[in-house]
């Protein structure tokens, strides 16, 4: 007797909604996999299958539970399994979130877990229709918003550390090359070293996407000074 045959005609229908959900997330994971982020293809499949399996649980799995009656009469409330899916997976997203040089990072890929569990979920209760359409989106914006279009980017934040120097007028200096370059300057600290008597300063730089770090720190070469990104 084979494991097909053992299985009956809705348990068939349960299975091919969790496949489906498991590609969706395939798909999803396969566009986080190429750009080399924390949840690739493993983890979206996973949440996506799982989401599908506790969905199907979720909505079929308490029927000997609510039996002719309906569900009003027993007090029961099988939706609850759907609900912390919602709140079980904000933990996993939560995971992949990291600050780094004052960035954060990974709130892409843990809003991409979290919407993987959600077409899980539509796709287990037989909603396959908006489950497919939900990835095709998702993996669609992904690639539209990551795409080299200029007006699509942001300006970045950057600390920009310049010590030891000793040049007059330096802060008037580098405002007025700053601004010639579309570089918007919203704080700048100043302190002067005891022993030395030169100067240090910390820039809080608003920098057009445009322009890479190299060239940030070569604006300054010309003057007599240290310089790099303040973490």
């Amino acid at each position: 007797m084979s494991f097909i045959s053992w299985l009956s005609k809705s348990d068939l229908q349960f299975l091919l909604r969790i496949i489906v959900a498991g590609l969706c997330g395939f798909a999803i994971g396969y566009e986080r996999k190429n750009r080399a982020k924390g949840a690739g293809i493993r983890t979206h499949f996973i949440v996506a299958c799982s989401a599908a399996l506790m969905m199907i649980v979720s909505k079929y799995g308490f029927t000997d539970m609510v039996g002719v009656g309906g569900i009003r009469n027993t007090g029961a409330d099988p939706s609850r399994i759907a609900s912390q899916i919602v709140s079980g997976v904000g933990f996993l997203g939560a995971g992949m979130i990291f600050i780094q040089k004052q960035t954060v990072t990974g709130l892409t890929t843990a809003a991409g877990i979290w919407a993987t569990s959600g077409i899980g979920m539509a796709i287990g209760a037989g909603m396959y229709g908006i489950g497919i359409s939900a990835s095709v989106l998702i993996v669609i914006a992904q690639i539209f918003f990551h795409s080299n279009i200029r007006w699509l980017k942001v300006p970045k934040m950057k600390n920009l550390f310049i010590y030891e120097v000793d040049e007059e007028g330096f802060r008037d200096m580098a405002l007025k090359m700053l601004k010639k370059k579309g570089i918007s300057v919203t704080k700048v600290n100043a302190g002067r070293d005891a022993s030395t008597g030169k100067k240090d300063y910390i820039f809080t730089l608003e920098v057009p996407a445009k322009i890479d770090e190299e060239y940030l720190i070569s604006m300054f070469d010309k003057y007599s000074c240290k310089i790099r990104e303040k973490e």
